[in-house]
């Protein structure tokens, strides 16, 4: 199934924040790495989208989903860097030259 662990983060966030105080708006948001949402995170952004455009310009809603698409693929360079040793140069990681 496309999109599961987004939809299985979205549901484990709703059991984490059920004791929110109801003064605030919590909309479970899942979005999986490489790319799938989770439905309540489609209908959130579909209804952002919407409002945007409303009060901007047609391509606004657009321009929303690039940069929040953006925001994810830093979240994963930034993992993925995190991950591997720091290096001088190209000399340490390519030793076989």
């Amino acid at each position: 199934m496309v999109g599961a662990a987004a939809t299985r983060a979205e549901q484990a966030k709703r059991r984490k924040y059920e004791n929110l105080d109801s003064s605030f708006i919590f909309v479970r948001f899942g979005v999986e790495p490489l790319g799938p949402w989770g439905p309540v995170a489609r209908a959130l952004f579909k209804e952002l989208s919407k409002r945007v455009i409303e009060s901007t310009y047609r391509r606004a809603g657009s321009y929303l989903g690039q940069r929040i698409s953006l925001a994810i693929q830093r979240g994963n360079a930034a993992s993925i860097l995190g991950t591997v040793p720091r290096c001088d140069g190209f000399e340490d990681v390519l030793d076989f030259l």
